[in-house]
C-alpha cells in the first residue's frame, strides 16, 4: 500500500520560510511525477509545484520565485521549500503522486500570521 506522509507545516510569520517534506513508502522513482497542492478554506485545491522524473519543475503562478521543489530518490522524499511567505499562503498542503496521480497524503497545515 502506497503511503505519502507530509510534515513540516506550522505557524510562521509573514516573510518567513518553511520546508515541507513528503515521505513516500515506495520507491520514489515508481511514482513518476510528484506534486504539491494546497487548499485554503473556501477555495479550490491548487497546484503549488510539480517535479517530473527528469527533474523538470513547474510552479504555480502564485508561488513563482518563492518556492522550490526537489526530490531525493535515495530517501524516497519530496521537499517543498517556501520562502517569503505571505498570509495568502495559509492552507493545507498536500503531497500527490503516482502513475495516474492517484496517491495523496493527509496534508499538513501551514499558517502564515503575525
Amino acid at each position: 500500500q502506497v503511503q505519502l506522509v507530509e510534515s513540516g507545516g506550522g505557524l510562521v510569520q509573514p516573510g518567513g520560510s518553511l520546508r515541507l517534506s513528503c515521505a513516500v513508502s515506495v520507491s520514489l522513482s515508481s511514482m513518476y511525477t510528484m506534486n504539491w497542492y494546497r487548499q485554503a478554506p473556501g477555495k479550490q485545491r491548487e497546484l503549488v509545484a510539480r517535479i517530473f522524473q527528469s527533474n523538470l519543475k513547474n510552479y504555480g503562478d502564485s508561488v513563482l520565485g518563492r518556492a522550490a521543489i526537489s526530490r531525493d530518490n535515495t530517501k524516497n522524499t519530496v521537499y517543498l521549500q517556501m520562502n517569503d511567505l505571505e498570509p495568502e499562503d495559509t492552507a493545507v498542503y498536500y503531497c500527490n503522486g503516482g502513475p495516474q496521480g492517484e496517491y495523496w497524503g493527509q496534508g499538513t497545515q501551514v499558517t502564515v500570521s503575525s
